[in-house]
């Protein structure tokens, strides 16, 4: 996840050399582009809980097969999600009432990164079963590789370095595709060297089990139905930070991509926490479990504590290192001190999140999230435009929610209902 917080910065850093334009193309490009995360979460979250189920009970034989069919089934729902996202790209720029420019460019990176849907789905499912039969070291090395390919391709791809064409925001996208294909590509010769803890055949000679099926995406929907309403909502928060201008955006992309730090750090323990859950469970070791999650938030919390420091102490040395643009790096640093008084909060959404979805328990999060992102939209619009707060009240609105959902979810789990959920 630290491999991932570096690639969104670098990225953020080098399209930020091409002015507010090419930031806003490329961070409204990024609301939609979470949707392709979220309707992977339906088969990840699913495959993370059953198989850590499996691996804990020690029938690997089991974990193997759902493993297989979670594969296949991947690839099918990537493939169609290419096609209609390659047709609805510029439409979706419309809605979101971005100027034309930004429209033009951003449709046109939102494309050629649909086109590397298949390798998104691929590198995230076969992370999950990686991770779900207790390696987390491979999908590391995985993503180092992948992320750090794309990092070195950006500014040679972006401003034409070298031999290589000068692509602009386009350049950044090539870059992402060609650095998912190779993580795809290495995720399937480890495989086929018995890297993974349990034989997994990925042969074409087997037929979809809907058995398989629909118990992984039963687990995964709500999981994947709370990001793709997450991802709506942003559709409209960018909407309503587009009535104060371009520079308004490329302040929320600036502010979006450091978020990620702290997002994607608390993203790889809700990862361990969903993992450690699951296997626990499967072993029969209901508290052990519980003990497991709330160990990770304490240290989430610490991490978090600290971001929020910087944030707050750093705001416009932080700014300026994305862009050289005054008036974005004026909006940029009251986003970011906003934001910092929700950092905890995030921190332990996220973690309890993956606990949740670790135990196979995947209603409470999304009955949390969806109504409290929802919220958001109605609340910046009311402290924003109604309130007279200006593009602040869309931070306002962002950092009100994540501390409410926060606190309810860490509620709801300590209540303890999920120890007994069956699989």
């Amino acid at each position: 996840m630290f491999l991932e917080t570096a690639f969104a910065l670098a990225d953020a850093f080098w399209v930020g050399k091409l002015g507010a334009v090419a930031m806003a193309s490329v961070i409204s490009s990024q609301f939609i582009i979470w949707i392709i995360y979220s309707l992977m979460s339906i088969i990840s979250t699913g495959v993370v809980a059953t198989v850590a189920r499996y691996v804990g009970a020690k029938d690997e034989e089991t974990a193997a097969y759902v493993s297989r069919q979670a594969v296949f089934f991947s690839v099918l729902v990537a493939l169609v999600l290419t096609v209609v996202g390659i047709f609805s790209a510029k439409g979706v720029f419309v809605l979101m009432g971005t100027e034309p420019a930004v429209t033009h460019w951003g449709a046109r990176y939102l494309r050629i990164t649909y086109l590397a849907a298949t390798f998104f789905f691929l590198i995230d499912i076969f992370g999950a079963i990686f991770r779900a039969s207790g390696d987390t070291r491979t999908p590391m090395r995985v993503v180092m590789t992948a992320i750090g390919l794309n990092i070195i391709l950006d500014p040679f791809l972006i401003f034409g370095w070298g031999p290589f064409p000068k692509w602009g925001t386009d350049g950044a996208a090539v870059a992402t595709f060609v650095g998912q294909g190779v993580g795809a590509l290495l995720y399937f010769i480890l495989i086929r060297r018995g890297k993974l803890r349990f034989k997994m055949d990925l042969t074409l000679r087997h037929k979809f089990d809907f058995s398989i099926l629909r118990r992984v995406v039963r687990i995964g929907l709500p999981t994947s139905i709370s990001g793709i309403s997450f991802s709506i909502v942003y559709v409209f928060i960018n909407k309503i930070t587009a009535l104060f201008g371009t520079e308004s955006i490329a302040a929320l992309g600036i502010g979006n991509r450091l978020e990620s730090v702290s997002y994607l750090t608390c993203f790889g323990f809700s990862i361990a926490a969903a993992t450690l859950v699951g296997q626990n469970l499967g072993a029969k070791k209901p508290e052990r479990a519980a003990q497991s999650a709330w160990r990770t938030v304490w240290i989430v919390t610490g991490i978090t504590g600290f971001i929020s420091f910087v944030f707050l102490s750093f705001p416009e040395t932080i700014s300026a290192f994305f862009i050289s643009d005054p008036a974005v790096i004026r909006i940029s640093v009251n986003y970011l001190r906003i934001l910092a008084l929700s950092q905890i909060f995030m921190g332990l959404e996220i973690v309890l999140e993956g606990a949740f979805s670790g135990a196979g328990n995947t209603i409470p999060p999304m009955a949390v999230s969806v109504p409290g992102s929802a919220a958001r939209i109605p609340l910046a619009y009311l402290i924003a435009i109604s309130w007279g707060a200006g593009v602040n009240g869309v931070w306002w609105a962002i950092t009100i929610t994540t501390i409410i959902k926060g606190i309810v979810l860490a509620i709801w789990f300590k209540k303890g209902k999920w120890k007994k959920k069956e699989i």
